[in-house]
């Protein structure tokens, strides 16, 4: 079985337009939650998100090409384009195309498209819909887009399992290189999920935050919606060392596992169970693992549940580990929300430096684990685990190795 390496990466999050930039924030601690500006807040009751702010799509795209790009797969090929210029590869004349993946994670798809169709029709009794609505909003789009512009002719596709896309694609990729199905991957996640029906439909649910978003914190309430997208180039570790490549980490396993049990209520033994797997299949006694990027929503179900899987998994480890939410940075960006967490649990393992959970007050005593509150903290660490636990109990766990 193959080992399997990340040798490119990019990003386009509420903290920055670019990978460095988005790390950079979260070392810093900066929190990009604030008042909306791109929708109206009157008559919602939290009023606040972290948007990408300051990004232009003409800047990246012209007028032919963005009618076809609906905000998900704009900031998806953003953020592609930056992780397969850091890997450094060419796939069109190489021939190496045909071997590449494209994978692509999602929540909700073309949710500002859906939004601008429904809005012509019912607002404005609007009949027409715009002709290229369907090719804009469909939840593939991101990775069609992706593997248009680089020429990626392997398999390409959609995962959409709610807030753990990213992490099952990424890990659907990582079994694609193991096994020979593809010898490079181009992998990730993206969303772009703040409308005004987005925003109502959550806030029906009533799990919203309406002041920040406050992690493992006695005083959280509740989770932040957020957009974005990080995208990774994953490739064979011989081809990647041969070809003299930077290589970022090793990307040891994945474990995925469903609760069966409740549509929205985590279960502590579903995100157990996917920890462990996680473990096993990257070959690491629990010990080795040194940081665990966190699900951690700041809901008032999610943190504690997350705490008792991590005590169960392990043990008298479970103190000595790091583990922070960087939901309490960039917010939650539902199925992009694993890759972003993934651009943090890089920085961590290439500087050992650990982000932190930042807006932290007081601690829960249902969530007594070491959250890195408030300030990054300077600790090297070899491996680390990051955590993606979604609506319906769909759970995806990524071991990652220093290199």
């Amino acid at each position: 079985m193959r080992r399997v390496v990340i040798t490119g990466q990019g990003a386009v999050t509420p903290l920055g337009l670019t990978c460095t930039a988005t790390w950079d924030a979260l070392k810093a601690g900066r929190c990009a939650i604030a008042p909306l500006q791109s929708l109206p807040r009157d008559g919602l009751r939290a009023g606040i998100a972290a948007e990408v702010r300051d990004f232009d799509p003409l800047q990246h795209f012209d007028e032919k090409r963005l009618i076809l790009l609906d905000r998900v797969s704009q900031f998806a090929l953003v953020a592609a384009r930056e992780a397969v210029a850091q890997a450094g590869l060419e796939f069109r004349a190489s021939g190496l195309g045909a071997r590449t993946a494209c994978i692509v994670g999602t929540g909700t798809g073309g949710e500002l498209t859906h939004d601008e169709a429904s809005r012509r029709m019912y607002a404005d009794n609007n009949p027409r819909v715009h002709p290229l609505t369907i090719v804009r909003a469909m939840a593939n789009a991101p990775a069609c887009q992706i593997s248009m512009e680089f020429g990626l002719t392997g398999p390409a596709f959609a995962v959409s399992s709610a807030c753990a896309s990213s992490n099952h694609a990424l890990a659907q990729a990582l079994q694609m290189i193991r096994c020979g199905m593809a010898d490079v991957a181009v992998a990730g996640g993206t969303e772009a999920c703040i409308s005004l029906s987005g925003v109502r439909a959550w806030e029906a649910m009533r799990v919203l935050a309406d002041d920040t978003c406050r992690p493992f914190c006695k005083q959280r309430r509740g989770l932040v919606l957020s957009e974005g997208a990080a995208l990774f180039v994953l490739e064979d570790y011989e081809s990647a060392r041969a070809r003299g490549a930077t290589i970022l980490a090793e990307f040891a396993g994945a474990g995925m596992s469903s609760d069966a049990g409740d549509i929205v209520y985590p279960k502590a033994e579903g995100a157990a169970g996917a920890m462990r797997l996680a473990l096993a299949d990257a070959g690491l006694a629990p010990e080795r693992i040194g940081y665990i990027n966190a699900h951690g929503t700041g809901t008032p179900a999610n943190d504690p549940t997350e705490t008792q899987a991590i005590r169960t998994v392990f043990g008298a480890h479970a103190d000595a580990l790091l583990v922070s939410s960087t939901k309490s940075m960039h917010g939650h960006a539902l199925g992009a929300a694993g890759a972003l967490e993934l651009v943090a649990t890089l920085g961590a393992l290439r500087e050992g430096v650990i982000p932190p959970t930042v807006n932290f007050l007081d601690p829960d005593p249902a969530c007594d684990l070491d959250y890195v509150p408030n300030t990054a903290r300077q600790q090297p660490v070899e491996c680390a685990l990051s955590n993606s636990f979604a609506f319906g109990g769909l759970n995806a766990v990524l071991a990652l190795r220093r290199i």
